[in-house]
């Protein structure tokens, strides 16, 4: 029930992005996202619904084909399937939360 971020791994994905599983369990997950500027999180899209909440920095974000510029305190939401990425615009963390949970990710 109480997660503690200094127990979670720090996982170097490359390209100056880093991500941290910070909780998951029944149908949802909470992961923290680092980029570095000019870090891009390349096109992509999953079957999990995906609310993302910029905690810092700065992002262009791309989801189904309409672009815009967003900063601490917005937040974003991708339905399933739906094509998304981001370039980091200025150095900054998102907080990403899923359902059903990233399987992918524990892996």
């Amino acid at each position: 029930m109480f997660i503690y971020k200094q127990e979670c791994a720090l996982e170097d994905l490359g390209n100056g992005i880093t991500r941290r599983i910070l909780a998951h369990g029944g149908t949802m997950m909470a992961v923290e996202v680092n980029f570095s500027k000019d870090a891009v999180g390349t096109l992509h899209s999953h079957p999990h619904e995906q609310l993302t909440y910029v905690l810092s920095g700065r992002f262009s974000f791309t989801i189904d084909g309409v672009t815009k510029e967003v900063s601490a305190g917005d937040t974003l939401y991708k339905e399933p399937n739906v094509v998304h990425g981001c370039v980091c615009l200025e150095a900054g963390t998102l907080l990403d939360t899923f359902t059903p949970q990233r399987a992918d990710f524990l892996s």
